[in-house]
């Protein structure tokens, strides 16, 4: 059994018809642990059309064999995703589309759950998986749900216009697939590559791989079109199945999921398809963008600025503990949130930015307002963001000493530098031998930016330290002191490293400026590490700090 289980691995066809004419095992022997035939083997370990083409034929239907799991060779072709033998196996014994695992699972849908989507679409398209789907007891809406979930819409679609006849049980499991994987749509710079034809050309000739990085924000806008009109299908399923009075049961879990997931497209669909979904509330009470406020959801929030008159009611609207909405707003966001964040500093920041929106927002009598706890939502920010302040001040410290250490050191170098300028000076007037030359000009330039800079740096790491890092500073002072202190610092490493090249050419290179080359390129190393190790994080505290706010009004299509 081990050579023709060797034999079948390595595709040795030859081989294992000598096996085979010898008599000793079969090809309905199990030669592995788990029960698997040599044809359980083949179909799952190569798509190599001719070798499982000849080890098909060795064998007479019905291919019907099962391992010990109870799956079929079309079970395991259909696990692995590997379609070319699904298609030899189906014109060998269709019967195989039926049969089932001993988890009660068809080859169908084990092809959904492993996500291999192509395969999926063969056995859909034949005409005995249709018949098979057709027969089924009541899982045709299980299996829309995992083709969603695998995130291939236009297969999704295609299966809910071949399964009209369903009835709707279930179909709020289909909706809530569809809000926890509603695809993104593109932003500004993605619809810039997918709709300037000329850039695309332009880039497309400098960068090879630029063709399937448009290809990919192209299937990204494809699947939120297919998206938004299965989406909309089936809210017309629904209504066309059932009255006015039921249409809450089927979408209101899917809208309050979509309100956290901030798919805000899922909302506004929904939305306008039943007008009283704008009215949906979880389990404690709370509507969509009560909902949204609290799972920090600033896409499904900015659904208020597009709405007419409506949107006052959510300015005085209280929940059963008496909070309005921006007691919900100091709430400390859901840890799946804040982790989107980098640093305890700007998760704090955040978690300030939308405190002020909110504040802006309600009625200013709702600001000193109190719930039945009898606290204000200022109260309720601070205890709620208590241990945050204190990990966001323990962050800042613990980042403004390192850098601190790092500035001194580049301002003493440079210091020193100045000073003891390269080559010495000339004793009869005392200036430096290399007044005249190009270089020296270049050092001396550097040196004094690089000395400015790293002072300024230090000095900004210092007045973090020193800070009292109340809640309020964490706004914009802290975070505004440190991002100019990294700044500086990225200026005064790269203006140093620029005047330590142009002392080692000024010392050793002017009779032989070849080796200036790698002395440039060794140059660049350090700073292209700063770059990459840093520039997230400065480009974050940018972002947040002076970058284009989160909310306010992002579409002029108008919200109920």
């Amino acid at each position: 059994m081990e050579r023709l289980y060797e034999a079948t691995l390595q595709h040795k066809f030859q081989e294992i018809k000598e096996i085979l004419r010898q008599g000793v095992v079969t090809l309905t022997d199990k030669i592995t642990m788990n029960g698997n035939t040599a044809l359980h083997v083949a179909v799952g370990t190569t798509k190599e059309r001719k070798f499982l083409k000849d080890m098909l034929n060795l064998a007479t239907p019905p291919l019907d064999m099962q391992n010990s799991e109870g799956s079929t060779l079309l079970h395991v072709a259909a696990i692995v995703g590997n379609t070319e033998a699904v298609e030899l196996l189906v014109e060998k014994d269709s019967d195989l589309l039926f049969a089932m695992d001993n988890e009660g699972q068809t080859p169908l849908a084990r092809a959904l759950s492993n996500m291999h989507t192509d395969t999926y679409a063969y056995l859909l398209k034949n005409k005995h998986s249709n018949q098979d789907i057709e027969a089924g007891n009541g899982t045709s809406w299980g299996l829309l749900v995992n083709i969603i979930s695998s995130k291939d819409y236009g297969a999704a679609k295609s299966f809910f216009y071949d399964n009209l006849h369903m009835p709707l049980t279930d179909i709020d499991t289909v909706l809530m697939a569809i809000a926890q994987n509603f695809p993104s749509k593109l932003n500004s710079w993605e619809r810039t590559f997918v709709d300037s034809t000329c850039l695309y050309t332009f880039l497309g000739y400098q960068f090879e791989a630029l063709p399937k990085f448009v290809e990919a924000i192209k299937r990204k806008q494809e699947d939120y079109r297919l998206a938004k009109h299965l989406l909309r299908e089936l809210c017309n399923f629904i209504k066309s199945k059932t009255d006015s009075g039921s249409h809450h049961e089927y979408y209101n879990n899917a809208i309050l999921e979509a309100t956290r997931q901030n798919a805000d497209e899922f909302v506004r669909i929904v939305v306008s398809e039943f007008p009283d979904a704008i009215s949906s509330t979880n389990e404690h009470g709370h509507n969509i963008i009560q909902y949204a406020v609290i799972n920090r959801s600033e896409n499904v929030y900015n659904l208020l600025y597009q709405m007419s008159e409506h949107k006052n009611m959510y300015k005085t609207i209280k929940d059963s503990f008496g909070n309005n909405l921006l007691h919900l707003a100091a709430r400390l966001a859901p840890p799946d949130k804040l982790n989107h964040i980098s640093g305890a500093a700007l998760q704090i920041q955040s978690e300030l930015q939308w405190f002020k929106e909110v504040q802006g927002f309600v009625c200013a009598l709702n600001i000193i307002q109190k719930n039945s706890e009898r606290q204000t939502p200022q109260m309720v920010f601070t205890r709620e963001h208590k241990d945050l302040v204190i990990e966001g001040e323990k962050w800042m410290k613990e980042t403004a000493q390192s850098y601190t250490i790092t500035a001194a050191l580049i301002t003493t170098i440079v210091f020193a530098a100045a000073i003891t300028v390269p080559g010495g000076n000339k004793q009869d007037n005392g200036l430096p031998e290399f007044t005249s030359k190009s270089a020296f000009t270049v050092f001396a330039i550097s040196d004094a930016i690089s000395l400015f800079t790293s002072a300024t740096s230090l000095l900004m790491f210092l007045s973090i330290l020193t800070a009292r890092f109340s809640e309020k500073d964490f706004l914009l002072k802290l975070p505004t002191k440190l991002m100019i202190g990294l700044t500086t610092l990225f200026i005064s490493t790269t203006a140093m490293l620029v005047a330590f090249g142009a002392t080692l050419y000024l010392m050793f290179c002017q009779n032989n400026p070849q080796i200036l080359v790698p002395v440039a390129a060794l140059t660049c190393l350090p700073i292209a590490c700063f770059v990459t190790l840093q520039f997230p994080l400065i480009k974050d505290l940018m972002t947040s700090t002076y970058g284009h706010s989160i909310f306010g009004k992002k579409s002029s299509i108008p919200f109920y």
